[in-house]
């Protein structure tokens, strides 16, 4: 009997790479305006792949509008499979919500086309999260097409890929990648001992199933004479019988007996480049991305959500999904990877600028709309979360600032009357205008001439005044006397109202609530010895070693070591250079003390490093003189110490870390990833192309020894200080690495140490060398503290609204009370809302709704079933919950 041969033509299109998105834009132009009337008129040219994302349809039509029927009527029949995805991003370099969202616009738009391709096409991810089954499985997909990531334990190109909740797809892996049947030979003949021998290479993985031949790579345009081809080369022979067919109908005739199974992340280099140094280049890219998604996710979308609730403003839907297309964008695996050419990576961060705007757009109207509406004057504090809680915020208040009030701590002054500006009469009616326009409440100026002919300009402002008239007059009179005498001084005095600004602790706020503001002392302040060298909360202990700059938290020394070696590779991989050199202590340190309580503190400890200049000849050569700061703050209240590291980067060719001593020998470390903790051990699996080293990604946090540390955007860690060989039983490692830098000159290189072979084009990006200046913000507690909780608590801040009274609201208002999972998303812009929690533990919950019942649905928006105030949610599990707090009526919007 004749083997099957499926051959799937199909283009992959990076649309930003090592050529800027316009260009290859032009080429897919091209490529589009060729294939389509072919597959018009040639029948025996069966099907084409448009590469599983609906970007590439957007793209071309967005040059050819006319091309769309033909797009649909192609669709309609079969000829072209589209989606389901709208880009192919990368999985652990995003959030989970970015996966679905980017997985819920690609089959919105796939819609319009007749429907997406249902195949959770996978073909070029740098790896898989853990929980990609249970998503593809919610969104209604029972296949996954998987190459880079396969680790050696899954013998067979067909298995079983379970996710921690249990769901399970069919997912097939690609040998060779999904470029294994691209240029195909003309000749019939050859094209017959081209597939055997790729059978008889692997046969053993294949097994009897049929075989998946992918007819295209990167870029490629379509083999004109494929049909013909295919249909030659079944004449000449019986051995095999090629069908040119879809991805879907291939995986449709795959058998599903006796195949392996494998449960979590697919990471292994074993049979592909994984490619493990993405998580660490370009860090201002990986920053951007997480700046913009913590917007989105943790601040805009349950602020407008609770907005909406209240009556105040609709859902913000077309802004909004503005600010998630730019960043579903920017996740496609090459552009949030910067494994791309300059111009495509400063497009990224464009694309991620506007998308955090939006979001801070969206929190500014949200907060202002909560002002406007309350019925009495006053302070309320937002929580965007959902659990609640207390801590810090920034509040102007009126009056002189009080002495010794340890329920705040003063920042700054107004006071009655300040000396503004001093500017000569010449400038005087240009500047007392703007400042007349800066200043709230104008309800006076007067203008005083001395003796000695200076002018003084007292400005009467009241912020509490809404009063607005119009001083014309004084610019007329500043003009006039500006002619006698247009270099005579002018001194600029505004007199108002005494206020101060303060940091203040907020009461407990319950979550995705507001609550009024009440001074509260009910914490032990923050201290600071004399010389900075301790800091205390009553909670945590902070000391700092003056001789190299570490510090010590609750009694574990040795934190925050700086340790720079050199890095000769690229931005696919770390390498050593041939004579390595490495970094790690300074030559001078500076402690200084920034704050002293009593709700905050902040020292800095400022060090200088004798860092080489860049890698020559395999050596780290020449002497750049660095300095880095390390400010280390300590807030009442909290039981871990915030960081920021800042420097201004001048080398080049290397990586930079941070080492953390962990309190405990750890054998594995448990990170946060798409809805998901992972736990890793010590080794990470290569192969003979990419040596395996353990550099691991998480999104937020990761915990390891008894250590947890939270950050944005620093995805990159590694467990190291290993006693003994890493894959013994008994292996444990001391320190956590945390990746602050890694600077890099090259997209791709030829041969390096730790791969033989190119990734991609040599080409040389010198932005990825990240010259310049640099804030790095992390944090670390040695407490055993709820990472979650750590998270939010760290890089969500509360939100202040202030109102002077007249609206019809009162200043508490609550949208949900949920305990028992985390929360994902809050959505508005409905008849109900919807919250997507989920359970990344390995042990079931249960969930409390206070007194809201909801229908739980997938994540298409599909019912499944009614829970009324508490349910039990599976380890692993993700659940979107349509909330009614009114009726039990099935939801239909």
């Amino acid at each position: 009997m004749a083997r099957q041969v499926s051959v799937v033509p199909h283009t992959h299109w990076d649309r930003e790479w090592y050529l800027p998105f316009q260009t290859f834009r032009a080429k897919l132009v091209g490529l589009l305006d060729e294939l389509l009337p072919r597959l018009e008129r040639d029948p025996s040219y069966a099907h084409f792949l448009l590469d599983g994302q609906m970007a590439v349809v957007d793209d071309h039509l967005a040059i050819r509008p006319e091309a769309e029927p033909v797009l649909q009527r192609l669709a309609a029949t079969g000829r072209v499979a589209m989606g389901p995805w709208y880009v192919l991003m990368d999985e652990f370099l995003v959030s989970g919500e970015t996966i679905v969202r980017n997985l819920q616009a690609g089959r919105r738009r796939a819609d319009h086309f007749g429907g997406a391709m249902e195949v959770g096409y996978l073909p070029d991810m740098f790896g898989h999260v853990a929980q990609m089954p249970q998503i593809l499985r919610q969104f209604g997909l029972e296949h996954a097409v998987v190459w880079r990531g396969t680790p050696s334990a899954v013998d067979r190109t067909g298995f079983w890929w379970r996710a921690p909740d249990g769901s399970t797809v069919r997912a097939e892996y690609t040998p060779q990648g999904y470029g294994n049947g691209a240029a195909l030979p003309d000749d019939a003949k050859d094209l017959v001992e081209r597939i055997r021998e790729f059978d008889e290479t692997h046969r053993a993985l294949i097994g009897d199933a049929p075989v998946l031949w992918m007819n295209g790579t990167d870029h490629q345009v379509p083999f004109p004479t494929l049909g013909a081809v295919v249909a030659a080369a079944n004449e000449l022979q019986d051995d095999y019988q090629l069908v040119v067919r879809s991805l879907s109908d291939h995986l449709a005739a795959a058998p599903t007996e006796g195949l392996p199974t494998w449960e979590g992340e697919l990471r292994s280099g074993s049979r592909a480049n994984l490619l493990m140094g993405v998580a660490s280049n370009r860090v201002d890219v990986k920053q951007a991305a997480a700046r913009a998604e913590r917007g989105l996710e943790r601040l805009a979308e349950p602020l407008a959500a609770l907005v909406e609730d209240a009556g105040l403003a609709p859902w913000p839907r077309t802004l909004l999904e503005l600010a998630w297309h730019e960043v579903i964008l920017s996740s496609a695996h090459d552009s949030i990877c910067a494994c791309s050419i300059d111009p495509v990576v400063d497009a990224v961060l464009v694309r991620l600028r506007e998308a955090t705007d939006v979001a801070h757009a969206v929190v500014d109207a949200g907060l202002h709309a909560i002002g406007q509406a309350l019925a009495a004057p006053g302070v309320v504090v937002v929580n965007t979360v959902a659990r609640p809680r207390a801590g810090l915020v920034e509040l102007d208040l009126p009056g002189t600032a009080p002495d010794d009030d340890p329920r705040l701590q003063v920042l700054d002054e107004v006071p009655a009357r300040s000396l503004a500006l001093r500017v000569t009469r010449a400038d005087a009616p240009t500047v007392v205008e703007r400042e007349l326009d800066i200043h709230l409440g104008v309800h006076g100026v007067e203008i005083d001439e001395a003796a000695d002919g200076t002018l003084d300009v007292t400005i009467h402002a009241d912020p509490a005044n809404r009063s607005a008239p119009t001083y014309g007059w004084v610019a007329r009179q500043l003009t006039s006397l500006a002619a006698a005498d247009p270099d005579a001084e002018v001194r600029i005095w505004v007199e108002q109202p005494p206020r101060h600004r303060a940091l203040v602790r907020t009461p407990e706020v319950p979550g995705l609530a507001w609550a009024p503001w009440s001074p509260r002392g009910d914490v032990d302040p923050v201290t600071v010895a004399a010389d900075g060298l301790l800091l205390s909360n009553g909670s945590v202990v902070v000391e700092i070693d003056p001789a190299d700059g570490t510090f010590a938290l609750d009694g574990h020394r040795g934190l925050g070591r700086l340790v720079d070696d050199g890095d000769e590779g690229d931005t696919y991989n770390y390498s050593p250079p041939a004579r390595q050199s490495v970094v790690d202590a300074p030559t001078e340190v500076v402690v200084e003390v920034l704050e002293r309580g009593p709700l905050r503190a902040r020292v800095a400890i400022d060090a200088r490093y004798p860092w080489p200049e860049r890698i020559d000849d395999g050596a780290r050569v020449g002497e750049v003189p660095t300095a880095l700061r390390t400010t280390l703050e300590l807030r009442a209240g909290e039981r871990f110490v915030r960081i920021a590291t800042s420097l201004e980067n001048r080398s080049r060719d290397h990586r930079l870390r941070v080492h953390l001593p962990l309190p405990e020998p750890a054998a594995t470390s448990q990170a946060e990833c798409a809805f998901a903790v992972v736990e890793r051990g010590l080794t990470a699996e290569g192969g003979p192309t990419e040596r395996g080293i353990p550099t691991f990604p998480s999104r937020r946090f990761v915990r390891a020894g008894g250590l947890t540390v939270v950050h944005e955007g620093l995805l990159e860690y590694e467990l190291v200080d290993v006693d003994g060989d890493p894959a013994a039983p008994d292996a444990r490692a001391r320190t956590l690495a945390l990746t602050l830098l890694r600077c890099t000159g090259w997209l791709s290189r030829p041969p390096m140490a730790y791969r033989p072979l190119p990734a991609g084009p040599v080409v040389e990006t010198p932005g990825a060398q990240v010259q310049g200046r640099h804030e790095l913000h992390w944090a670390v507690s040695a407490a055993d503290v709820d990472p979650y909780v750590m998270a939010d608590d760290v890089l969500v801040p509360l939100l202040v609204a202030r109102g002077d009274g007249g609206g019809h609201l009162p200043d508490r208002h609550q949208l949900l009370s949920t305990s028992g999972a985390e929360v994902s998303a809050v959505l508005g812009g409905a008849e109900r809302t919807r919250v997507r929690v989920v359970n990344p533990w390995t042990e079931a919950t249960e969930v409390d709704l206070g007194d809201r019942a909801a229908w739980i649905e997938d994540l298409r928006g599909q019912v499944l079933e009614r829970v009324d105030g508490t349910f039990t949610l599976p380890a692993g599990r993700i659940a979107t919950l349509s909330l009614d707090p009114r009726s039990g009526d099935q939801p239909n919007d």
